[in-house]
């Protein structure tokens, strides 16, 4: 019997601070922070936890990435949850078109 889909892509809003991260700024060249409607700085990762349990995990050190470990405020489920759960290979590929889509959306994003 097919396990039930289990992995979760999830979306971490991160503080502005992170812009003072020259690897972040890097990678999105085309953020304006300054503009009125400016997106907030988001992680973009995906899962086999639950998102709340993998952001703890983060925030505790536990296998983090080290931008959501410094600078995560909170979880954004309203980025993220219509697309969950999903099959291991689909979390990956929308974990790399979430992020893309938020980017273009004018968010600053990282996706490790």
């Amino acid at each position: 019997m097919p396990r039930r889909p289990h992995h979760h892509v999830y979306v971490v809003e991160l503080s502005r601070r992170v812009l003072d991260e020259p690897r972040f700024l890097k990678a999105n060249p085309h953020y304006y922070p300054l503009l009125p409607d400016a997106k907030p700085c988001v992680y973009v990762g995906m899962t086999g936890l639950q998102p709340d349990e993998r952001f703890d995990k983060h925030k505790a050190g536990v296998k983090s990435n080290r931008f959501v470990r410094e600078y995560g405020l909170r979880l954004l489920p309203a980025l993220y949850e219509v697309y969950n759960p999903m099959p291991y290979e689909a979390a990956r590929e929308m974990e790399v078109e979430l992020a893309i889509g938020l980017r273009e959306a004018g968010y600053a994003v990282w996706q490790a």
